[in-house]
């Protein structure tokens, strides 16, 4: 089964979003010598985010054309994901994932499908082949990182660019900007927004890109203080023509999470077939 053979005809219509560079700025006085204590800052400051709510606008391009529409997401990590992809009667597909068992159920091809959770099951709907925990880690302004046996770092334009080199000659680099206002503060409180993540293969090729762009401040309404999140990410896969672009209209965090977000039962009526990870 092909992935635009379920999305195909629930996408809605043009989405033209213009591409925005990441602004310019001077390096923080007093800088993270570390890489790996960089990146643990970073994540540190995303532990408070537990669950996401949100609608997005998903404009998907690959070889086979171009693909539009609205999906609802709720995200409870580390990699617990649902996808709604909508149109003005309601829900067309329905994708969810306990971190185990992939179900999707397609409204349109009357069929219920059922397998591992895993990248090409996964890309059926969202069109980004990662693991759950991997779109969850993207969606909510992270990364999935190599296995590194050294890594560097070097500040350039307000930001801190971490280069991790895998035993295999792959190498992964991560972009994190400081905020201007913080880059007199000592690097423990310097607080940074991830904007790209770019995997290279051992030949240079780009294997592939993630950008997260447009940070805005989303208040946690269990009281905890407010997180700083991308309401605009793209991912790139040269390889195979992939370009996904998900546009954000509303983020809520840290909601409740209903016993049975994550998992779905086939409808009456519903074709039921068992998928296989690619």
């Amino acid at each position: 089964m092909k992935t635009r053979s379920i999305v195909l005809g629930w996408m809605g219509a043009a989405l033209a979003l213009p591409l925005v560079g990441c602004p310019g700025g001077v390096c923080p006085a007093v800088r993270f010598e570390d890489p790996a204590t960089a990146i643990a800052s970073y994540q540190q400051s995303r532990e408070p985010l537990r669950v996401m709510r949100a609608e997005a606008r998903v404009d998907r391009r690959d070889e086979e054309g171009r693909i539009r529409g609205t999906v609802m997401m709720f995200l409870e990590r580390p990699d617990r994901v649902r996808f709604d992809a909508m149109t003005q009667m309601g829900p067309a597909a329905i994708l969810t994932s306990d971190g185990t068992t992939f179900e999707l159920t397609d409204l349109r091809e009357d069929r219920f499908y059922v397998g591992p959770t895993c990248p090409s099951n996964i890309e059926r709907l969202l069109g980004i082949p990662l693991a759950g925990d991997e779109v969850a880690l993207l969606l909510t302004g992270q990364t999935p990182r190599i296995e590194a046996t050294r890594s560097e770092m070097r500040c350039d334009g307000g930001t801190y660019h971490v280069t991790l080199h895998g035993s295999d000659g792959r190498t992964q680099t991560l972009a994190l900007e400081v905020r201007p206002e913080d880059r007199e503060q000592p690097p423990d409180q310097q607080q940074m927004r991830l904007r790209e993540s770019r995997v290279n293969a051992a030949n240079g090729a780009l294997e592939w890109r993630v950008s997260w762009d447009d940070y805005r401040a989303v208040q946690d309404p269990s009281g905890g203080a407010a997180v700083t999140m991308p309401f605009r990410i793209q991912f790139e896969q040269p390889s195979r023509g992939i370009d996904t672009l998900v546009r954000f209209e509303s983020i809520d965090l840290n909601a409740e999470v209903p016993a049975d977000a994550f998992v779905q039962e086939a409808r009456p009526g519903l074709q039921v077939e068992t998928v296989q990870c690619e």
